[in-house]
């Protein structure tokens, strides 16, 4: 499987972020958003430890692209 059809799913119990690096357009609307979950200087680059499920939430579903995604764990 190639960078580009990844997919990698990060669970805090509560939602699952879902991120496909295919769709990514790299906008950095979710770091800007919230740098403490969204860190591409870190791996994995998303912690969804750090910060509430609705701040995750409501920053996953300003992503332009639908790379980010949520589901309910």
């Amino acid at each position: 499987m190639s960078t580009d059809d990844e997919q990698r799913e990060y669970s805090n119990g509560e939602v699952t972020v879902i991120w496909q690096a295919s769709k990514c357009m790299h906008s950095g609307i979710c770091v800007a958003g919230l740098k403490a979950v969204f860190n591409p200087k870190l791996k994995p680059w998303i912690d969804v430890s750090k910060a509430t499920t609705a701040q995750i939430v409501a920053q996953v579903a300003e992503c332009p692209s639908g790379a980010l995604t949520i589901k309910k764990a």
